[in-house]
């Protein structure tokens, strides 16, 4: 409970900065980037291996709305509202093994730049791990930091059996600049801090 109640102080604490704008960080810093694009993007392309015909067996894509935490105060751990009415969960329920992908396209800055969503400087990360359902203190932190982002969840019908989930990453893919995608350790990317200045800048990214 103390750990919901510091999260529900970081909400307030975002909701009075001057500027919810940050810079997004140099594209050496292939972990800090992936933090930074995760803590951007609202939602994610989950890529699962279908269950259903006539595609069974075959990739199935699907969108879901994420959140690691508060824009400029995220986990990294990208949390999930689900249920298991849903397509994709039940392919989870068959084999968790999942790919999700999260794009600065979702953003106005690749727009703001001149950025194609294909562009490697529209900055974008893959990431690959299983999906796990989330309970106890943890399910505490993924239904604050869903529902601060996503407030229109609150009033999603209850007999759909909704529970929280987080991808737990195993691999980090990063494609941020010419050259190819980069690799990150899970270690790696929990380790880096996405944000070192909250001050507005004129090359920002919502």
């Amino acid at each position: 409970m103390a750990l919901t109640a510091a999260l529900a102080v970081v909400f307030a604490a975002i909701l009075a900065l001057p500027c919810d704008f940050y810079k997004i960080p140099p594209h050496e810093e292939v972990a800090r980037v992936a933090r930074f694009v995760v803590n951007q993007c609202d939602w994610a392309s989950m890529a699962t291996i279908s269950t259903r015909d006539p595609v069974k067996g075959l990739p199935f894509s699907n969108a879901f709305s994420v959140s690691d935490g508060p824009v400029g105060y995220g986990t990294g751990v990208p949390y999930m509202y689900l249920t298991h009415l849903e397509i994709s969960v039940q392919d989870l329920q068959v084999n968790p093994l999942a790919s999700l992908s999260m794009s600065l396209a979702q953003t106005d800055f690749c727009k703001t730049q001149g950025y194609d969503p294909q562009s490697p400087l529209c900055a974008h990360v893959i990431f690959t791990g299983t999906v796990l359902e989330v309970n106890g203190t943890e399910a505490d932190v993924a239904k604050k930091s869903l529902f601060g982002r996503h407030p229109e969840m609150v009033d999603w019908p209850a007999d759909h059996d909704w529970f929280f989930a987080k991808l737990n990453i195993t691999q980090v893919w990063v494609l941020d600049y010419f050259g190819g995608a980069k690799t990150v350790t899970p270690e790696d990317y929990f380790n880096a801090t996405p944000y070192k200045s909250f001050h507005c800048k004129l090359n920002l990214c919502l």
